[in-house]
């Protein structure tokens, strides 16, 4: 339990880091204070836990045309959908939002790698030996 809520933390931490760099980066991307950021971090990972898979359901047939390009579409409406709902939060337009999207999938994918067994640990099958304890 504690390592699933460890893993958990570390992942929502990735991703306010992520967003934050991100404002830094993009002129039109900006958060008005730290709640707006960590809000904005914590319904974003919701939201691609929740509405992802059933947005990639949805829009299969266009992601198979599109060779799967069409998938960083979908993550910069995730990304106008979280700035539309948070308060504190706001994106310029769709092109900002697409290539803010496209640098945090990166810049969280650099900051998992650094990270020894952050994500995968929640999700690892025991070794023999060990006991699953719920």
């Amino acid at each position: 339990m504690l390592s699933s809520l460890t893993g958990f933390l570390i992942q929502w931490l990735i991703t306010a880091l992520s967003l934050w760099v991100a404002s830094l980066v993009f002129n039109g991307m900006r958060f008005a204070d730290k709640s707006a950021l960590i809000v904005s971090a914590l319904l974003l990972g919701f939201a691609n836990a929740v509405l992802w898979p059933i947005l990639v359901v949805v829009t299969l047939p266009l992601t198979f045309l599109t060779l799967g390009l069409f998938l960083l579409v979908i993550n910069a409406l995730m990304l106008l959908l979280v700035a539309k709902l948070v308060r504190g939060f706001t994106i310029s337009g769709f092109w900002t939002a697409f290539f803010a999207s496209l640098f945090i999938s990166i810049f969280s994918l650099f900051l998992n790698s650094l990270m020894r067994d952050s994500e995968m640990a929640v999700y690892r099958l025991p070794t023999s030996g060990q006991t699953i304890s719920m």
